[in-house]
């Protein structure tokens, strides 16, 4: 057994990254060092040198970058500004409107971008300024945006469920269509937060001026891009008309004609969204191959042997030890991104899940909702710090207690998934 070895590997991770060390650097270093230690030098100089090659050769992982030449093509071809521009027309009139049209447009934008600190910049650079000329309550507006951008990594295409589906071996395809149920819940509970926010303290949410339906009805000529662009992508994925990758390829390049139709991608805006997109890319690929190799690590150790055994000698039923592994998540989201979790859990929480009989699918949206929740708590809260980066006039103490309703929600959405897994299983189910 080297299960101590382990322990000491995830210690030295956590070092490196309180030294700054990025942390797929970091992972890959202890991946490799460790299986030197417990194996021999020469084998782990060799997964050094293959793991790199394997992945980035590995068709499968073509997913990534295709999805995120989309999500920058659509953010550059000011997708986002016709989704706020089309709910607040449709929404800005009631009471908190225009908070309505920012998580409606926050949900709109997560279809075709798939990150939660892309959706949140971007929509605070529109919705935020409306929002506090129109005389909202700051601290409420710029809530508001950083709890819609979480969105952006539940409602697909999902850039974590694709990091979970490559680490798991699970049909990435099947994942973005258990995640469109709970992406549509977690609008509309947003939404119901800031109906309950704006009854409780009609002061922060100020009435907005009314349009014709007129007015609505050619607001809806600005959806057709987005709404092209996820029918084809997640469509084509659920009529089984193409595979992930496919769709993948497909989004992006409709994505692209659509901005050219539109005239609003010039050539320097198209270069720069594709050399943002190989940066992107290329920072998620070393999170991946340092992950893979500590995976590796992880496994001559039978570290998640021992920890399966360990659970399973617990008294205790397998929703009470998910009860202790959402915890677990809730802690680490106050120290880590979505991201970093997934990366460095997955690879032992994973066969914990399969051995209680839990569905890997259904893990994977949970495992995502916990960990969108530690996109809005203190101390790390990077959507937060997004919001203030954007918006610095609105300070970070301010935006978390505006975001402690929105935790509130989440908790209990996390809480009706968890209990009722028909959420997310049902529309895979129609699928088979």
């Amino acid at each position: 057994m080297h299960y101590e070895a382990a322990i000491l590997g995830f210690a030295a991770v956590f070092a490196l990254m309180a030294l700054r060390v990025p942390i797929g650097v970091a992972l890959g270093i202890v991946g490799v060092v460790g299986y030197a230690m417990v194996v021999k030098p020469m084998p782990a100089l060799k997964l050094l040198a293959l793991t790199p090659l394997r992945t980035a050769s590995d068709l499968n992982f073509a997913v990534v970058p295709l999805f995120i030449v989309m999500g920058v093509l659509a953010r550059n071809a000011g997708i986002s500004s016709d989704l706020f521009g089309a709910f607040r027309t449709w929404l800005g009139a009631l009471r908190g409107g225009l908070g309505l049209a920012t998580i409606g447009a926050c949900a709109g934008f997560s279809a075709v971008c798939g990150s939660s600190i892309a959706t949140a910049a971007t929509m605070a650079k529109i919705a935020v300024p409306e929002m506090t000329r129109a005389g909202y309550d700051d601290r409420y507006a710029a809530a508001t945006v950083a709890a819609g951008g979480t969105l952006g990594i539940l409602i697909p295409p999902s850039v974590p469920l694709m990091i979970y589906g490559i680490l798991t071996e699970t049909d990435i395809g099947t994942l973005f269509i258990a995640g469109i149920v709970p992406g549509v819940l977690a609008t509309l509970l947003y939404m119901l937060t800031i109906l309950l926010i704006s009854w409780r303290n009609p002061a922060a949410f100020p009435l907005g001026a009314r349009t014709t339906f007129a007015q609505k009805l050619a607001s809806l000529r600005n959806l057709w891009a987005a709404i092209v662009i996820f029918a084809v992508v997640i469509g084509g994925i659920y009529g089984g008309l193409f595979t992930v990758i496919e769709a993948a390829g497909i989004g992006a390049a409709a994505t692209l004609i659509v901005a050219l139709v539109q005239g609003r991608l010039t050539f320097d805006r198209m270069v720069d969204s594709f050399v943002e997109s190989v940066r992107t890319t290329g920072s998620l690929f070393t999170m991946l191959i340092g992950a893979i190799l500590f995976s590796t690590f992880l496994t001559v150790t039978r570290a998640p042997q021992v920890l399966v055994d360990w659970l399973s000698g617990l008294d205790l039923p397998a929703w009470g030890i998910m009860v202790l592994l959402l915890a677990m998540y809730f802690v680490l989201g106050w120290f880590l991104d979505a991201l970093a979790m997934i990366i460095i859990t997955v690879p032992v929480v994973y066969p914990v899940i399969l051995q209680l009989g839990y569905d890997p699918i259904w893990f994977g949206i949970v495992l995502v909702i916990a960990c969108e929740m530690g996109l809005l708590t203190p101390p790390y809260g990077i959507n937060v710090f997004v919001i203030n980066g954007v918006v610095p006039t609105i300070s970070i103490p301010r935006i978390f207690r505006g975001v402690i309703p929105f935790i509130g929600i989440d908790i209990l959405r996390l809480a009706l998934i968890a209990a009722f897994p028909a959420i997310a299983l049902f529309l895979p189910h129609l699928m088979r």
